[in-house]
């Protein structure tokens, strides 16, 4: 069954993403950071952390759950350091994540010939 869970709620998410792209002028790019700043905001009134514990992967894995991470990694970090780790916290929660994005990104462009589109 928690498999279950998290393709519907992923798939949620993706259907929710491929209609603001069909529907609306707003581009891909705007979307994503749409999709984090609403896994921030869903986590700080903490509900994105009751669909985590229902989704499991399909609410981690989403952009809104790089937000919710984003957010917990602040919460921990203000705890820890006080008002000092609102500067880093989400970055040191996140730090694994956008290492490897990074690397990936620099080795699929180092294996492939980048080219614009036509």
């Amino acid at each position: 069954m928690e498999f279950v869970k998290a393709f519907l709620v992923g798939g949620v998410f993706c259907a929710i993403g491929q209609v603001l792209i069909d529907r609306t002028n707003w581009t891909p790019a705007r979307i994503l950071t749409g999709y984090v700043v609403t896994g921030v905001i869903l986590s700080a009134f903490g509900w994105y952390g009751k669909l985590v514990e229902f989704a499991g992967a399909g609410a981690t894995v989403p952009l809104t759950g790089f937000g919710h991470l984003l957010a917990q990694g602040v919460v921990a970090a203000i705890r820890e350091q006080g008002l000092i780790g609102i500067l880093g916290g989400g970055l040191a929660a996140a730090s694994v994540g956008i290492a490897a994005s990074v690397v990936c990104g620099f080795v699929i462009a180092f294996l492939f010939r980048p080219h614009e589109k036509r």
